[in-house]
């Protein structure tokens, strides 16, 4: 029969990842040569350290370098009071000590990591024993969805503090750097800063989908904005390949993450498979579809299979869920492009009932730009606009038609529109025969089968439009013929 543990037996295994005699030799390579700081300050902060008396060195000692003081036993014993004691032993002892057992200043920064990664397994153990607690205390208001979405934020953020800055670098090293991404964007497919869409106009234009911006995609309900988001996505994952350049961006394509929060994944592979496969959706839905189509079906469907897109479903999300999904995709596949179709069908933290839907949808811009800088991915969100475009002559959309927030266009970086003069001219036909129906039928024939992205707000570029080839059959579009760009 197993014995239980006893009380001192238990201590030991509870006892919280750290290393004393590491935090000893760390400090005394300071105190000894001030030099082991900087080798160490970009990442170790006070509360890495595990022993309490050690913070206090560790802080004093900063305060005192970052003053251009020198920190040794010496200066640093005189912040502390003079009958304090540290391990049994008086404060000029305890300094005394920690110098004469110091490691090399070229052991510094190995140290300084290994503590670093004990207060990383700390704070890892700390979010589960949270997580606990509050599984057995929580309070009615704290779902648990909720609640996994706070531990994933947690462990995202934890995940991510292992990045720090390198500091002061030479200048021929930023040239270098410079040069490097020139170079990498003269490799990258179309030689774009930015991912490019497949759609080589509208990379002339924005230089591609560049990292962290809020790109938000607007149009009238028939005008083709989930075609076009969808061809871009399926075209940025199709050309993925996973070599990275020096800054971590992929050399061509990216990995793409699809919330469609309208559509089901099957119906969106089917819109891809059609416009991959050349053949109408609603003939493959209805398997009006002949012997060889099926078979170009099948091989598109083949080719399709290995590429790096990822949907999402789940409609009726808040944007914590969505940002919370988002990370998760990032670390365990890999994220450069996160599609969200569309924006308007995301519900806030539903913390404050009484507000308005406004307010909700400045919550949900507002998450969606701060979750592009958190990952460090475009993020190209859908949009619908009101209704007044209807009542004009002319309904090609402005900024002022997005609806419900203005904050729509104050966190996008860039915003676009899609319009087809063809949707509209299609409703007017007059009476055959008549003067106004050549004149019609003159126009109709003009802008068949053409779209316009209408770029109207881009921080890094210019504002413009772009005529795209719109298959309707397909959900396909494509570089126009002998297309022209028109800059503001």
């Amino acid at each position: 029969m197993n014995q239980p543990l006893d009380h001192n037996a238990l201590q030991m295994i509870r006892t919280a990842p750290q290393n004393q005699e590491i935090e000893q030799q760390l400090l005394g390579a300071i105190l000894v040569n001030n030099e082991a700081f900087y080798r160490v300050s970009d990442f170790l902060k006070v509360e890495h350290f595990f022993v309490e008396p050690h913070r206090r060195i560790y802080e004093t000692a900063e305060k005192l370098i970052r003053a251009g003081k020198v920190a040794t036993p010496l200066t640093v014993k005189t912040f502390f009071a003079a009958d304090e004691q540290m391990a049994d032993l008086s404060v000029t002892q305890y300094l005394a000590r920690l110098a004469a057992n110091a490691t090399t200043i070229i052991n510094a920064e190995d140290y300084g990591r290994t503590l670093f990664d004990l207060a990383l397994r700390r704070a890892l153990i700390s979010i589960g024993e949270d997580m606990v607690n509050e599984s057995f205390d929580a309070p009615p208001e704290l779902t648990p969805r909720n609640q996994i979405e706070g531990v994933e934020r947690r462990l995202y953020e934890l995940a991510e503090t292992g990045r720090f800055d390198q500091g002061f670098i030479g200048f021929n090293d930023a040239l270098r750097a410079a040069v490097d991404m020139a170079a990498a964007a003269h490799d990258r497919a179309g030689g774009l800063s930015g991912i490019a869409t497949g759609l080589s106009d509208l990379d002339r234009l924005m230089g591609g989908m560049q990292r962290s911006d809020l790109v938000i995609l607007a149009g009238r309900p028939a005008m083709g904005k989930t075609s076009l988001v969808t061809n871009i996505g399926y075209a940025i994952a199709k050309n993925y390949r996973p070599a990275r350049d020096n800054n971590g961006r992929p050399v061509d394509g990216g990995i793409v993450g699809f919330f469609s929060l309208e559509m089901s994944a099957e119906q969106l592979a089917t819109r891809i498979l059609a416009e991959q496969a050349g053949i109408s959706s609603s003939h493959i839905r209805r398997g009006s579809i002949s012997e060889s189509q099926f078979h170009d079906l099948v091989e598109a469907a083949k080719m399709m299979q290995t590429v790096p897109f990822y949907i999402d479903q789940t409609g009726g999300i808040t944007i914590g869920q969505l940002a919370a999904r988002a990370r998760r995709l990032k670390r365990q596949k890999g994220l450069d492009v996160l599609i969200v179709d569309y924006l308007q069908l995301l519900s806030g933290s539903g913390k404050r009932s009484s507000d308005s839907r406004v307010n909700e949808v400045t919550e949900i811009t507002t998450g969606l730009k701060a979750l592009a800088k958190e990952l460090e991915v475009p993020v190209i969100a859908l949009s619908q606009l009101s209704r007044q475009v209807e009542q004009r002559d002319d309904k090609r959309p402005q900024l002022s038609d997005l609806r419900e927030s203005g904050s729509i266009e104050q966190d996008a970086d860039v915003v676009m529109f899609v319009y087809r003069e063809e949707y509209y001219l299609q409703s007017r036909k007059p009476a055959e025969g008549t003067p106004e129906f050549f004149e019609w039928e003159a126009k109709m024939e003009a802008v068949h089968g053409v779209a316009e992205v209408i770029v109207t707000k881009q921080r890094h570029g210019p504002t413009g439009t772009v005529k795209l080839q719109f298959e309707a059959e397909v959900t396909r579009f494509s570089d126009l013929a002998l297309d022209e760009s028109i800059p503001n």
